[in-house]
């Protein structure tokens, strides 16, 4: 288990829900210092396409300057994305840093090696509640990190809308 005096991990890509996990973080934990993470995918142009299925995956013919561009357009929008959630934080009352971290193999994995490595006192994650196939298609962080983490996890699930 982590220390209790450590930061809290929040985990934030822009969504309502995410941002439904910060305005919880901060009534629940300000104003203890806040890491509010962004995860993006490094190497994302160099990624595996698949074309008709009995041709498997194709690696796709990429420039490498042009893949180094998309690296490094996904990571300034994912450090505008962490900055906008740490301005969040820290108006609800949490000492909010932000951080754009490239993933280690998926999302919840990236948190959770985080969390460790930082020794957080805690996880908030927002869970936008899929279910079925549209879940196992689309994976669940928020599962992920309950699953993994070593360190309490406060799963924040977003509103329903009416």
């Amino acid at each position: 288990m982590n220390a209790p005096e450590g930061p809290v991990v929040i985990a934030f890509d822009g969504s309502p829900a995410a941002r439904q996990a910060v305005i919880a973080a901060g009534n629940l934990l300000a104003p203890r210092q806040a890491l509010v993470v962004t995860v993006w995918e490094e190497g994302l142009a160099y990624a595996p396409t698949v074309t008709a299925s009995d041709m498997g995956p194709m690696l796709p013919s990429i420039d490498p300057e042009t893949a180094h561009e998309v690296d490094v357009s996904l990571h300034e929008q994912a450090e505008r994305v962490a900055s906008e959630g740490a301005q969040l934080a820290s108006s609800v009352g949490l000492d909010a840093m932000p951080l754009a971290t490239p993933d280690a193999g998926n999302v919840a994995e990236t948190l959770v090696e985080l969390a460790d490595q930082r020794n957080a006192a805690a996880i908030v994650i927002g869970s936008r509640g899929l279910s079925g196939l549209r879940a196992r298609l689309e994976g669940s962080a928020s599962n992920g990190v309950v699953k993994r983490a070593s360190c309490p996890v406060i799963v924040v699930h977003e509103a329903e809308q009416s």
